[in-house]
């Protein structure tokens, strides 16, 4: 199988900081994920300046504040999105970043990304889509609060501009999630109704989910990444801290490793043990030359360095053409056939 390809969601968790953005693609690589991706938008452009917040963004974050001045102060400049690819290249890591708006996926295009991220939210915005599939590049789509009718509305639209590129996520769409919430066996149903490559974006706090996810066949995995859980912002209690996503990683990785080819062979390391562990048939006691084998006589045991079991049923009534000892293997020359 290929490679399972691992998005650290840094998202909003650099809170408006370019420094503190550049330490989360810096630890994104150290750790192996393979991309590192963020959020491009402007508050006034997604939210009204009286939108309230979300229900889980009300838990960790000042219930006082609107979601319109919570966003303000977690945008980063238009420059800054530039900065941010140049150090992903420099460091060997793949930038992402989510846009919110017309504007905003033009500036990602011109930044030469190779790939949008479309979140939950807009998978319903069939003009964006459209607009964001006319450049030609891979859209990974997360489908968290979406029925298989507005998904596969929201692929065809994709498809309608001659973009066939497409990755769709499962998500559930509540943050934290529960892990009883996942579904990951509606990705394999969106995989065979609409032909497309899937995988999973997660919130849930364990990595159960992503590993189940990675076992049924995901391509991409997308996890929300922090430095610190307890740094203020609306995402950060929900995300894997490095030592935590350096897990999700390992995880992975060895899930892939388990999952082999697909055909069904004996491995390398087995082929030795072979010899040792099937059975040959043997003698249950001495037998003198001229014996005709009955199955009382016969036993199987390891070794197998004589006749398989199988052949059993062939030698019974046969002669034995010279003296055979307990527990010794019958082979072809014992036998007058």
């Amino acid at each position: 199988m290929s490679k399972v390809f691992i998005i650290a969601e840094a998202g909003v968790n650099h809170n408006g900081s370019l420094d503190l953005a550049y330490q989360l693609i810096d630890k994104a690589r150290e750790i192996g994920a393979d991309c590192v991706k963020f959020q491009t938008f402007k508050a006034e452009q997604i939210v009204t300046a009286a939108s309230p917040k979300a229900n889980y963004q009300l838990l960790v974050t000042d219930k006082n504040e609107s979601q319109f001045d919570m966003l303000k102060k977690l945008e980063l400049q238009k420059e800054d999105f530039k900065k941010l690819k140049d150090h992903c290249e420099k460091k060997g890591i793949q930038f992402l970043s989510t846009p919110y708006n017309l504007e905003d996926a033009d500036l990602l295009n011109d930044l030469g990304v190779t790939a949008f991220k479309i979140a939950s939210g807009q998978l319903v915005e069939l003009p964006f889509l459209k607009y964001v599939a006319k450049f030609g590049k891979q859209l990974i789509i997360s489908t968290g609060m979406a029925n298989i009718a507005e998904v596969y509305e929201a692929v065809e639209a994709i498809r309608s501009v001659g973009n066939n590129d497409i990755v769709v996520l499962q998500c559930n769409t509540d943050y934290p999630s529960k892990i009883e919430d996942s579904n990951i066996l509606a990705m394999n149903t969106m995989r065979d109704v609409l032909g497309v490559k899937v995988g999973y974006s997660d919130h849930v706090p364990n990595n159960y989910a992503c590993y189940a996810a990675v076992a049924l066949g995901a391509t991409v995995i997308e996890k929300h990444f922090t430095l610190d859980k307890t740094l203020p912002g609306p995402d950060h209690s929900c995300s894997l801290e490095p030592h935590e996503f350096a897990e999700l990683i390992s995880g992975v990785r060895n899930i892939e490793k388990c999952l082999g080819t697909g055909i069904k062979k004996p491995g390398a390391s087995e082929i030795k043990n072979t010899f040792g562990m099937r059975r040959s048939l043997v003698a249950r006691t001495d037998l003198p030359k001229g014996t005709i084998l009955k199955a009382e006589h016969l036993g199987f045991k390891r070794p197998a360095n004589g006749l398989s079991p199988n052949f059993m049923e062939t030698i019974i009534g046969k002669e034995i053409v010279k003296d055979v000892k307990k527990d010794e293997a019958f082979t072809l020359s014992t036998i007058k056939f």
